[in-house]
């Protein structure tokens, strides 16, 4: 089976840690030998919290595989497995008192499913499987009668205090864990709209009432989600939870560190499933623009590594390994679900223009200064003030920087950029549709044969339609927004907008991609927009003023093309420049200098 490789080897190479691409389940990757970053360390830094802690993270961050963490570490029933499966982890030798001492309900609120109809008997409906199989489990410590007690009880909050009330009786403590406590509600409000969701989470909706049962009941409670909305709106009944997404001790403890992904790396160049030559510092400087720069405490912002999102880290991995280089795509087509969910959650169909206003200043800034709110309601999210903290807890902004009382929360990475340009794009092409297959084809005869004008010219012509409909146009601003959000569809190339150079910033440099494609030629794109004729102003003096601004776009792009660091960015491809002059929504003049 391995004929080149001896016993020791071919053991060895029998128990590598298969990569856990997809799973998320803590026991299956302890048990069936996977590979497990750890985060154990932080279980006594928990304990030392509240016993009642929210903690809100983006999707795809690891949030359930830490609470089956958790769940197997509290688990009364599962305490002789400690060795098993802690033992080789760091609380393996560091447990604390707390471990095997609780019965560990564990719901997932995810798994509400179904349409929205009768949602509060869906609701009950997986609340009683779940309460009538935790006195199943836990079948030991339960009388047949209380057993039987809670599956007759006709609702959650019955068969709930049942439990409450033996487990108080007998002395039982009980902890909770939530995993995607917000997402059924998320979906609710977005796709039936406030008033059904504030009769959920207010007054005697369902919602909030078993959240105060919740209260009463457990003796610590674990709970997470993607925003703090639907906490806040039934914190009347859960008015004790400690928020700690925030704090500077877990910033790193969902996601991966820097040193995380260094050691998942070596591991596997060291076991021959990623091949020897491998430079693991260079290929983690390639990963870092497109999956890291998350930070998630102010207080952390100078003192902590920044964190990746630790899903694309391993879909890159376990392309890596198999390819031997970078895949095609960097970001996870598996993703594109979370992108769709986003929209959603964001309500750009019902959207103010504010807000669209805030979007829009984001994808063409990449930042924004704002405060942070950690806690707000539903109806708040339509203050275009708060939406920079909503866009935050999803993952689309980090804290990139501190400026007096407020931070600078920006785009972290490229994988969130180009959700912003689709944003972008999907305002756009409701305005008027434009053919994008069309256009990566000429963005392939731009990269490798160097043959710019009929794509550029495409877009110019895109632009001139989608604009002429539009009202209240900001014409320069929207010019380089429409520009991004389609120049960000060309796979060859990496965008960088507004990149300094010999101090001035450059409208757009399409660094090529060589990783992924040979590319022949990189671009520089300098955009202008003609001076509107001013009232009393000649035809001469306008014409003047045209070709005054033509020759400053000259200056400038020969400017940034003499910049040092340019050499390095076009990495030995032909570096084209050009001039893009409108008027007004059309295209004026358009030359390579």
């Amino acid at each position: 089976m391995y004929p080149d490789l001896n016993s020791n080897e071919i053991l060895m190479v029998q128990n590598v840690k298969e990569v856990p691409y997809g799973v998320s389940d803590f026991q299956t990757m302890v048990e069936q030998n996977l590979y497990y970053v750890d985060k154990t360390m932080y279980i006594p830094e928990l304990e030392k919290q509240a016993r009642y802690l929210i903690f809100i993270r983006p999707r795809r961050f690891g949030k359930s595989i830490f609470l089956g963490m958790l769940h197997a570490y509290y688990d009364c029933r599962t305490k002789d497995k400690f060795q098993k499966w802690f033992g080789n982890l760091w609380i393996g030798e560091h447990p604390t008192p707390l471990q095997g001492k609780y019965q560990v309900m564990h719901l997932d609120f995810s798994q509400v499913g179904g349409n929205i109809d009768n949602l509060e008997g869906k609701f009950n409906f997986y609340m009683g499987v779940q309460l009538d199989g935790f006195v199943r489990y836990y079948d030991e410590y339960y009388s047949d009668m209380i057993k039987q007690n809670v599956y007759a009880a006709k609702d959650a909050g019955g068969k709930l205090a049942i439990i409450q009330n033996e487990a108080k009786t007998k002395g039982y403590p009980l902890y909770l864990i939530i995993d995607e406590y917000d997402n059924f509600t998320n979906t609710v409000l977005n796709e039936q709209g406030e008033k059904v969701y504030w009769a959920m989470t207010h007054a005697e909706g369902f919602y909030r009432d078993i959240f105060k049962k919740f209260k009463g009941s457990f003796e610590r409670i674990f709970i997470t989600g993607v925003s703090p909305v639907t906490l806040d709106d039934v914190t009347s009944g859960f008015n004790i939870g400690w928020h700690i997404s925030t704090k500077p001790e877990f910033n790193q403890m969902l996601g991966f560190s820097t040193e995380d992904v260094h050691d998942m790396f070596n591991y596997y160049k060291s076991t021959g499933e990623v091949r020897p030559d491998c430079d693991v510092d260079a290929v983690i400087n390639e990963i870092k623009p497109w999956y890291d720069n998350y930070c998630f405490s102010e207080d952390a912002f100078y003192t902590q590594s920044k964190v990746f999102n630790c899903d694309m880290v391993i879909y890159f991995l376990r392309n890596y390994m198999s390819r031997g280089t970078a895949p095609r795509e960097m970001i996870d087509p598996n993703t594109k679900t979370d992108y769709n969910k986003m929209k959603k959650l964001l309500q750009l169909d019902k959207m103010d223009g504010n807000r669209k206003g805030v979007l829009r200043t984001i994808a063409e800034k990449g930042e924004i200064v704002s405060q942070l709110f950690t806690t707000f309601p539903a109806h708040d999210i339509t203050d275009p003030e708060v939406f920079p903290s909503l866009l935050f807890y999803y993952g689309m902004l980090t804290i990139k920087g501190i400026l007096g009382s407020q931070l600078i929360l920006g785009i972290p990475n490229n994988n969130v950029r180009q959700q912003y340009y689709g944003f972008l794009r999907d305002e756009y092409q409701d305005v008027r549709h434009v053919n994008t297959n069309d256009l990566i084809t000429m963005f392939t005869y731009m990269a490798f044969d160097g043959k710019w004008r009929e794509a550029l010219e495409h877009m110019a012509d895109a632009y001139e339609k989608v604009s002429s409909v539009r009202d209240g146009i900001e014409a320069e601003r929207n010019l380089q927004g429409f520009f991004m959000a389609y120049l960000s569809l060309d796979p060859y190339y990496y965008t960088a907008p507004e990149l300094e150079l010999n101090h001035g910033y450059c409208d757009f440099f399409l660094l090529p991609d060589l990783t992924h494609y040979p590319t022949k030629h990189s671009y520089i794109l300098e955009l202008k927009l003609i001076p509107k004729k001013e009232k009393g102003m000649t035809k001469r003096v306008h014409e003047a003023k045209v070709t005054e601004q033509w020759e400053q776009a000259v200056e400038q792009i020969n400017r940034y093309a003499e910049a040092p660091r340019v050499e390095a960015l076009r990495q030995g491809t032909q570096l084209h420049k050009i001039i893009m002059q409108f008027d007004g929504w059309k295209l004026w003049r358009m030359d390579e200098v």
